[in-house]
């Protein structure tokens, strides 16, 4: 039993009570910053949409409606690598306000109307081509000077641009035997093709082409350095002759890597300067400003000759015509 003395014990439990609302952690900071960044990005969009045209805003429409390179308005999901209604692997381009076209007439990049554009520019680019080629073809008919020289002159449109030819032939060669000095003949010709190239917008790519005979009057002088040499004395002919020198945009030595008649090596024919006029793609290629052509233009004709030189029964054709 307890005694009288013993007392119960008493456990006081006190509350503290916080002022002002105490410490509710960092969540609503987050919650804030995200709103902000949301916020930010919406006026960034309208800013963005207001800085573009009317047809701007409708080709960035017909994006979304169809995803795909082809143009089109069907609102059919289009075929990406994930199969029908994946992900497209089109490409857009991303850039600064500072590249958007501005003004009339300015077309934005995925317009399906530069398709057409760039498909009419290729087209005309290909008809002034003809054109000159067919008013050369006439000047070479009409010209004393040249008519000795026909058979040597030989004109084709290749996918590079309006190729012309000046091919050696038995007893009259372009050149002097294993050096880079034109025969006045040649300087004429050359004279003559400077003022039809000028004609027209079109920048030139000249080549220079030998046969399989080694070259070997000079220690480490080869048929590589006597025909870039000899296209480098085919340019200096066309601008003695009036062309622009800013129409250059190459001028290449190929040595025997390109044989106009691969059946017979030794053939004069072989031993040739070829003038390109070239196309606006062609162009870009080699001046380095398309990525979508990362090969030239002319290492792809170099890996198949046979395709670009015209064969030795259409020069017999050509000639006696």
């Amino acid at each position: 039993m307890a005694g009288k003395d013993d007392k119960p014990t008493v456990i006081v439990r006190r509350v503290k009570k916080i002022q002002g609302g105490g410490h509710h952690g960092g969540s609503w900071k987050v919650a804030y910053a995200d709103f902000v960044t949301a916020m930010m990005a919406f006026f960034l969009v309208m800013w963005l949409v207001g800085a573009l045209t009317t047809k701007q805003r409708e080709a960035i429409s017909d994006y979304f409606k169809n995803p795909s390179p082809m143009k089109g308005t069907s609102p059919a999901p289009s075929p990406g690598m994930n199969g029908p209604g994946g992900a497209s692997n089109s490409m857009i381009k991303l850039g600064g306000t500072m590249e958007l076209p501005k003004g009339p007439g300015k077309e934005f990049t995925r317009d399906p109307g530069d398709q057409q554009n760039e498909a009419e520019k290729r087209q005309q680019d290909r008809q002034r081509l003809e054109q000159l080629m067919q008013d050369l073809k006439e000047a070479i008919d009409k010209s004393q000077a040249l008519e000795p020289f026909k058979d040597q002159l030989l004109l084709d449109i290749t996918p590079e641009g309006l190729r012309i030819q000046i091919v050696d032939k038995q007893n009259r060669p372009m050149f002097d035997l294993g050096s880079a000095k034109l025969m006045p003949y040649t300087v004429g010709i050359l004279h003559e093709i400077a003022g039809f190239v000028n004609r027209v917008p079109n920048r030139v790519s000249i080549a220079g082409h030998t046969d399989t005979a080694n070259y070997a009057s000079r220690f480490g002088y080869s048929n590589w350095e006597l025909s870039a040499d000899r296209a480098n004395a085919a340019r200096r002919a066309l601008l003695e002759g009036g062309m622009d020198a800013a129409k250059v945009a190459r001028v290449v030595g190929f040595g025997a890597a390109v044989l106009f008649d691969r059946q017979n090596p030794l053939n004069p024919i072989n031993r040739r300067i070829s003038i390109v006029v070239m196309s606006k793609e062609a162009e870009d290629a080699a001046l380095g400003q398309s990525e979508s052509l990362p090969v030239p233009v002319a290492a792809a004709a170099a890996a198949q000759p046979a395709a670009s030189a015209p064969s030795p029964a259409a020069v017999a054709t050509q000639a006696a015509n």
